[in-house]
C-alpha cells in the first residue's frame, strides 16, 4: 500500500487547501495538488494527495472513495506510478514538395 492517493472526479472548485482539510481528518497531509490545464489554468477535475503513513492512506481511501465534496461523488484509490514515455516523437520540420 502506498501513501500516494489518486482523487478523481473532483469539483472544478477544488483546492489543494480544500482537499488537505478533507483528507486531514484521517491523518497529516504531506502535500496535496490539484492538476490544472497548463493553457487556462483551470481544474483539470482530478488531483493527488500523499499521507504520512500507509495506515492513514488506508483510512482515507476506505472512507472518502464515493464520498461527495460540493455534490460530487470523487473517486478515492491508491495512485498508480507514472508510466514511462516514450521516447522520440514525430513533428519538426518537414522538406518535401508543396505545392
Amino acid at each position: 500500500m502506498g501513501r500516494k492517493l489518486y482523487v478523481g472526479n473532483l469539483p472544478y472548485s477544488a483546492t489543494e487547501q480544500s482537499l488537505t482539510e478533507a483528507f486531514g481528518a484521517f491523518g497529516t497531509v504531506d502535500s496535496a495538488t490539484v492538476i490544472t490545464d497548463r493553457d487556462t489554468g483551470r481544474s483539470k477535475g482530478f488531483g493527488f494527495v500523499e499521507m504520512s503513513t500507509d495506515a492513514e492512506a488506508q483510512k482515507a481511501i476506505q472512507e472518502l472513495n464515493d464520498s461527495k465534496m460540493d455534490e460530487r461523488q470523487i473517486k478515492v484509490n491508491e495512485a498508480k506510478p507514472k508510466a514511462p514515455r516514450s521516447g522520440g516523437g514525430g513533428g519538426g520540420y518537414g522538406g518535401g514538395n508543396r505545392w
